[in-house]
């Protein structure tokens, strides 16, 4: 099952209109763009999409909007996670019904369960749909962890099918991947080329919205056993990864979208437009990259 998820997932923006609505056309032209350029699935209100201030009805929507674009061509995931179980299981279910491939599943934030109660929180929504769950570990944003070991509980879950490490510390990672089978992608773009190298899936990206076919490059080269090659590729876009995170993230990739050529819009409060400085960082890394002339 995870094999048919893909290698580079793009954790999608969410283009919004002047007056900060949901623009399903810009929406579609970007997961149209993605497809074409590197990207095997699309996560549609995910983090990097604004998914705290969209409303189901709006992820729903989205998820539509996406899956007619995708079309067979690609995965669609949705993001269904909050900290909330109930909630988390009645966006899992409207995705479900909507057809989305699979969900991703934030670790519940702020409330800051328990390791058991993380447990219980993936076990429930997972046993409430028959989709393919991605368990997103991103300790830094939810101020709770998930250890290998509790990692490898929720990985005898037959449809918990892989985990979005967004925790740097590989050895963590190295600890999952000796004691259980989870799929695993790299929730950092900078982990990209490691997590492959060590036999995980691919990676849950953001910068694949700028260079998708370069990092589809570098995961088949790590899974080829050219490491040597693929590191140095890896290398070229480790200023661009660091430009993208200048600040929270979906700022800098708004502005390097819009930069592009590719407008995606603004954000909606309480994310506020990329300072001058900031637009300064990430078009000094797209101009180098040869991503913007002007």
């Amino acid at each position: 099952m995870t094999d048919s998820l893909g290698t580079i997932l793009t954790a999608m923006v969410t283009p919004f209109d002047d007056g900060l609505a949901v623009d399903h056309a810009r929406l579609a032209t970007l997961a149209d763009h993605l497809l074409e350029n590197g990207s095997d699935g699309l996560v549609v209100a995910g983090t990097t999409g604004e998914s705290p201030t969209l409303s189901d009805a709006e992820k729903s929507a989205m998820f539509r909007t996406v899956l007619e674009v995708a079309r067979g061509r690609g995965v669609v995931v949705a993001g269904a996670g909050s900290n909330d179980t109930r909630h988390s299981i009645e966006l899992t279910r409207e995705a479900e019904r909507v057809g989305v491939d699979a969900v991703l599943l934030v670790t519940p934030y702020y409330n800051k369960p328990p390791e058991r109660g993380l447990i219980a929180h993936f076990q429930a929504v997972a046993a409430a749909t028959s989709l393919p769950v991605i368990v997103y570990n991103i300790p830094g944003r939810t101020g709770v962890n998930l250890a290998p070991e509790a990692l490898a509980v929720l990985a005898e879950t037959p449809n918990i099918v892989a985990v979005k490490q967004a925790n740097p510390d590989l050895a963590e990672t190295d600890r999952l991947m000796a004691i259980s089978d989870l799929g695993v992608y790299a929730g950092n773009d900078d982990m990209l080329c490691d997590i492959v190298t060590r036999g995980g899936l691919g990676g849950i990206c953001v910068a694949s919205h700028l260079v998708g076919p370069q990092m589809a490059g570098i995961a088949r080269l790590a899974r080829s056993g050219d490491t040597v090659a693929a590191a140095a590729e890896d290398a070229r876009f480790h200023g661009l990864y660091k430009a993208l995170f200048v600040t929270t993230n979906h700022i800098p990739v708004k502005a390097a979208l819009n930069a592009v050529g590719a407008p995606v819009g603004g954000l909606r409060l309480p994310l506020v437009e990329a300072t001058d400085d900031e637009v300064a960082t990430v078009t000094a890394e797209l101009r180098r990259l040869g991503l913007l002339h002007s």
